[in-house]
């Protein structure tokens, strides 16, 4: 038989770290060198363990396992780390995901989804609940509609700056350095009634109401989003 798949489980939960313990200590190509139930201890005993995957709750105690993650990633860049976890929510896989998981599985999962899932991580797939997995989707296209009503938006807002005179562009472009009205007259050598008649055509072609709302146009910020 080829050498077992060593396995190491982090998780708080004593009766379901005992579970996992039984279900890879029981099956002919898993090894189990080590079970923690929390992040401080696994990072400090884990390491010289040498475990090829690691079975990761994200929730423990004291620093999470989102955390623990991103430092045994930096200790073993080459171990496999699966999430296994309660929670489906897209916050706890991206973070997962962005920490370096391997995979992400809902702790409901099967026996069988469980050793199949670590044997496929080992084989260099990326084991995915399909729960999670319809998540991820929906989450890409919200993402994708976001970014597509984003641009939509910079479009507009690139055009209406373009429908602005040279004159026009440089009155905006002083406002948005900070200076008054009189001193951008002063500034570009023009009166201040001119200064005015400019303002009044930047808010008409712009489409605000209001020297700020012009600035935050002109500065690439939807109006109503300044702090």
């Amino acid at each position: 038989m080829s050498e077992r798949i060593r396995i190491a489980i982090v998780e708080d939960d004593a009766g379901l770290r005992d579970t996992f313990q039984q279900i890879f200590g029981s099956a002919p190509d898993f090894r189990v060198v080590g079970a923690w139930g929390d992040a401080e201890t696994a990072l400090r005993e884990l390491p010289a363990k040498r475990p090829e995957v690691v079975l990761m709750d994200i929730n423990l105690p004291g620093m999470s396992g989102i955390e623990c993650l991103r430092r045994l990633k930096e200790l073993l860049p080459k171990v496999r780390v699966i999430m296994v976890t309660v929670y489906d929510d897209n916050d706890s896989l991206f973070q997962s995901l962005v920490a370096g998981a391997d995979g992400y599985l809902l702790k409901r999962a099967s026996r069988s989804r469980l050793l199949d899932s670590v044997r496929e991580i080992v084989s260099g797939g990326a084991p995915i609940s399909p729960q999670v997995a319809r998540r991820m989707v929906e989450y890409f296209h919200q993402l994708k509609n976001q970014g597509q009503a984003k641009v939509a938006e910079t479009s507009v807002v690139a055009m209406e700056l373009q429908g602005l005179t040279t004159r026009e562009q440089a009155v905006l472009a002083k406002l948005a350095e900070g200076f008054a009205p009189k001193e951008v007259a002063a500034e570009l050598g023009i009166s201040w009634d001119t200064v005015r008649n400019h303002t009044t055509n930047i808010y008409a072609k712009l489409h605000v109401h209001s020297r700020s709302e012009a600035i935050l146009k002109y500065l690439g910020r939807k109006p109503g989003t300044e702090r």
